[in-house]
């Protein structure tokens, strides 16, 4: 679930953002009362209280109605989830293999000539390139996958209403998207049954809070609603246009892969790619830099030993969507191999040799039959796959450092 998100901490700054939800999301403290025999009754209140402040900002009185009908209680797993996000917690090689892997660049592919005819009209009308708002689809998603898990989809009204009333560094952000929520009820593009996101009040196959939903919605197949929840075309439109106004530049690329010479130190900031070149940075393929002229910024997300960035304009347009560099990175780098690229040419310093999606999938298999992990099987490494990778190493007198390794792979295939 990667929101929009830009500092929740702070309350919603702009509609023009709409990559607020999770940058400032990590190591939130909760109020401590919420477990009181009274706690019900108190969110009741609560609720009635809010109504006249819904009221007041244009929600009618029945729309109210209905979007509580139902909601008696907070949702503890909202608070719970809202503890950490991997987008600042994850190292970044692990953040991006859970993410750009050749399971999201086959399936990826097997959209872009599924949805081929809709991109084309997209990409005509908003001037965003086809694999980046499908790389987007699939970081937000999964391409849709994520929203059919009813672990993760949740009501947002009740989500939102939770965080608003018992999360006090979220509720003014929360109190806000939960009244632009019951707009967009009010307005009559999803009923209220399926007004559903995640636990932070993000909606729909690209993840929209509810404000940018109201500022950036697009009915690009035409029938009357902007309904990013089951219209394909209509979610990819919505990001497409939120890009386009946030100032994406058609026809250009997010950033190169580079070499950086040895022995020097670089300027922060800003510089022409002819600047860089004039030090000894040059792209990691080989080629030629298209435009001397354009304007650029130095990026090692993982040291001087990693892959080096040149990160243009619209690597920044895309932390509009989620103000977080690895989020950022992680599309810019799925959209390019969806697109027939190679991938990195320098490997990430991993501490571990590194194992395929399929090989994950092993890994997981092996600890479930031998009883270290009960969660999904999809190669995705979370703290539940780390966790029963720790326990198997310790019971191994291994190092229990959890990682997805071929050398964990390895001793665990001989069980």
């Amino acid at each position: 679930m990667t929101e929009m998100r830009k500092d929740m901490i702070g309350g919603l700054a702009t509609f023009s953002k709409h990559a607020l939800i999770v940058a400032a999301a990590a190591g939130i403290a909760f109020a401590g009362a919420i477990d009181d025999a009274s706690a019900d009754a108190k969110f009741q209140s609560w609720i009635a209280d809010f109504r006249g402040t819904a009221l007041n900002s244009g929600v009618s009185a029945s729309t109210f109605n209905r979007a509580f009908v139902g909601v008696t209680e907070i949702d503890p797993e909202v608070l719970q989830k809202a503890k950490s996000q991997p987008e600042f917690t994850e190292p970044v090689w692990g953040y991006l293999d859970n993410r750009v892997n050749e399971q999201s660049i086959a399936t990826g592919r097997e959209m872009s000539r599924k949805y081929s005819r809709w991109l084309g009209a997209i990409e005509k009308s908003f001037g965003v390139d086809r694999n980046i708002l499908l790389a987007i689809w699939s970081m937000e998603t999964n391409f849709g996958e994520i929203m059919k898990r009813d672990d993760v989809m949740r009501d947002a009204v009740r989500s939102l209403a939770t965080l608003a009333y018992a999360d006090p560094r979220r509720a003014k952000y929360a109190r806000t998207q939960l009244i632009a929520a019951m707009k967009i009820l009010q307005k009559g593009d999803i009923d209220r049954s399926h007004l559903t996101g995640s636990w932070a009040g993000a909606l729909g196959h690209t993840q929209f809070i509810p404000t940018s939903y109201l500022a950036y919605a697009v009915d690009m197949d035409g029938n009357g609603k902007r309904d990013i929840w089951n219209s394909v075309p209509d979610a990819l439109a919505t990001a497409a246009n939120l890009l386009h106004k946030n100032g994406w530049q058609s026809g250009q690329t997010w950033g190169y892969e580079v070499v950086l010479p040895a022995g020097r130190k670089f300027p922060s900031g800003s510089r022409t790619i002819a600047e860089w070149q004039s030090i000894g940075v040059v792209r990691a393929n080989g080629k030629a830099f298209p435009r001397g002229g354009e304007k650029a910024t130095l990026k090692v997300p993982d040291g001087r030993g990693g892959p080096a960035f040149l990160m243009t304009r619209n690597f920044y347009v895309l932390k509009n969507y989620n103000n977080a560099d690895k989020y950022a990175l992680g599309v810019g780098l799925l959209a390019d191999q969806i697109g027939g690229s190679s991938g990195l040419r320098q490997e990430w310093n991993r501490p571990f040799t590194p194992i395929t999606m399929k090989e994950r999938e092993e890994l997981q298999n092996h600890l479930r039959e031998l009883g270290y992990y009960d969660g999904k099987v999809d190669g995705k490494i979370g703290d539940g796959s780390r966790n029963a990778i720790q326990a198997f190493q310790k019971q191994m007198g291994l190092d229990p450092d959890g990682h997805p390794s071929m050398e964990v792979l390895t001793v665990i295939r001989k069980k």
